[in-house]
């Protein structure tokens, strides 16, 4: 990925690297016994080549993930360069007339190098969107910049959803140039279990229930060739239990296997299967996720 980097009249050669070019002209004056002559001009350019990239250490994403970023930063021609601005949109989309970011800067995580030799930390604006100001870059240096963001809830979560966001650099005498990284919504279920007990007090010979709430917050059903499997160990031990899926009755040996003599009880390989989230763009940008859900009861007496 890169970029052109072009000021006043230009015919580039690009041979994948950015070619910056500045025209410049000037003249003399001669003055003698009191008049002024001019001479012709001369015109001349700068050519400096200044090589931007930007990469994802991370090809997916899902609403927890942190995405971190690689700048790199060549300087192959024969004059420093210096003033340089780094600007990162973070994904930013216009939404109902409003610009979202999808992508947050995790602070102090930057860090900067310059031939492989860790720098001071840049001036960093938080933003959004990010930028870095004040970076230098010597004649012929590599320069590579590290840092990392956080997904947010403006982050679009469906299946094959994806973020692009682009960092753009300017520098003297050289107009914006800019290059982009996208990384997809990672696909498939993403599940979570919670364990609960009614009633929490209960006498000898009493019964009791567990309830195994499984959550899906994934764009994409869990089936039974995922091979779910619910497995615990009940301390102190059940009998005469009952087990229900989504209120439905599953039966033993078809449905679960329990072991009266050591409490350990299993469902059945792909018995269980949770839908996929759903996922609802609210007024101001953001995503509501609704998980996929399946309940599993197991209820029996002490």
């Amino acid at each position: 990925m890169h970029i052109l980097l072009q000021e006043g009249e230009k015919t580039p050669k690009q041979k994948g690297d950015v070619i910056v070019i500045a025209t410049f002209t000037n003249r003399a004056t001669l003055t003698y016994s009191g008049g002024t002559l001019v001479s012709n001009t001369v015109t001349g350019t700068v050519n400096e080549t200044l090589t931007l990239e930007k990469h994802a250490l991370n090809a997916t994403y899902d609403e927890t993930s942190r995405i971190v970023y690689l700048i790199s930063l060549k300087n192959t021609g024969v004059t420093a360069l210096s003033g340089i601005t780094l600007t990162d949109d973070l994904g930013g989309y216009v939404f109902e007339g409003n610009t979202v970011y999808p992508l947050a800067f995790n602070e102090g995580s930057i860090a900067y190098y310059i031939n492989g030799e860790l720098q001071a930390d840049p001036t960093v604006t938080q933003g959004p969107p990010f930028t870095v100001e004040g970076l230098s870059l010597p004649a012929g240096a590599n320069a590579l910049l590290v840092y990392e963001t956080l997904v947010s809830a403006f982050a679009p979560l469906d299946e094959g959803a994806t973020i692009t966001n682009t960092v753009t650099a300017t520098a003297a005498l050289t107009e914006p140039g800019s290059a982009s990284e996208t990384v997809t919504a990672a696909g498939g279920p993403r599940l979570s279990i919670t364990k609960s007990l009614t009633p929490q007090n209960v006498g000898e010979d009493g019964r009791i229930t567990y309830s195994f709430l499984i959550e899906n917050r994934g764009n994409a059903d869990a089936v039974a060739t995922d091979d779910i499997v619910i497995r615990d160990t009940f301390d102190p031990i059940l009998s005469q239990i009952a087990v229900t899926l989504d209120g439905e009755t599953l039966t033993e040996g078809e449905g679960y296997t329990y072991n009266e003599t050591t409490g350990e009880f299993l469902t059945v390989s792909g018995v269980v299967t949770v839908p996929a989230a759903t996922y609802e763009q609210n007024p101001d940008g953001s995503y509501r996720v609704t998980p996929g859900v399946a309940l599993l009861t197991v209820s029996g007496t002490l």
